[in-house]
């Protein structure tokens, strides 16, 4: 069976695509540094579970190991985590920021780096990356935030020149707008503007969609947001 590895699972975005990987028979690795969390979602996919952080190489080495020790080929692997530190840049803590920019840039490196070793021998797969709006334009009091986005989307808009070639399919999502949580409010009247925030099942469906690309066109990138939201 294909293997599909999520990092960074959680109950929103990540839960979503891997209901929908394991209806389509992918044998599932959910890693996060906290994974008493995903008990339930865990039952209902029949996953295996790691503690990882991902920021770690020597976490991230363990991960693999575990994707070694399953049956099946790794043939999608999603890089979620990300870290926010907000403060004008000259009070911000050098130390918070480093941690930020190594969770959501550095972490993404080493993932994609042990994915590529063993999608290129097969010669198929695809390696995705959960960005945002701040990996394309940078906001006040946010840089620790834009600086790991935008690593990440220099990461994958790189590795789509090097591994496209070479039949590992790279993707890069634009999460532009706030994702809809059962405990987060919408942000506009939803009896006025429903679908005000991005649902969580509507971005892993796109998700899907970028898997299914015929190989004559692909992309390395969507944005996804929610039609009220201004761009």
């Amino acid at each position: 069976m294909p293997i599909a590895l999520i990092v960074g699972a959680g109950e929103g975005l990540s839960a979503s695509f891997a209901r929908k990987l394991r209806a389509r028979g992918y044998d599932l690795l959910l890693a996060a540094r906290n994974i008493d969390k995903l008990d339930d979602l865990q039952a209902e996919t029949d996953a295996e579970l790691i503690a990882c952080d991902a920021s770690d190489p020597d976490h991230m080495t363990e991960v693999f190991r575990k994707v070694d020790s399953m049956a099946g080929t790794l043939d999608v692997a999603l890089y979620n985590p990300s870290a926010r530190v907000r403060g004008s840049i000259v009070d911000l803590d050098p130390e918070q920021v480093r941690n930020a920019v190594l969770i959501t840039g550095y972490g993404a490196f080493l993932m994609a780096q042990e994915a590529a070793k063993r999608m290129l021998p097969q010669g198929h797969g695809a390696i995705l990356f959960t960005g945002a709006s701040a990996g394309v334009k940078g906001y006040a009091n946010s840089a620790p935030f834009a600086m790991g986005k935008f690593a990440l989307r220099g990461l994958a808009q790189s590795l789509a020149r090097e591994l496209h070639p070479k039949g590992i399919h790279i993707g890069h999502f634009v999460i532009d707008g706030g994702i809809r949580n059962p405990n987060r409010p919408e942000r506009i009247d939803p009896a006025d503007n429903p679908d005000s925030m991005l649902d969580p099942d509507a971005i892993a469906d796109s998700y899907l969609y970028f898997l299914d690309q015929p190989r004559s066109s692909w992309a390395w990138e969507i944005e996804l947001r929610p039609w009220v939201e201004k761009f």
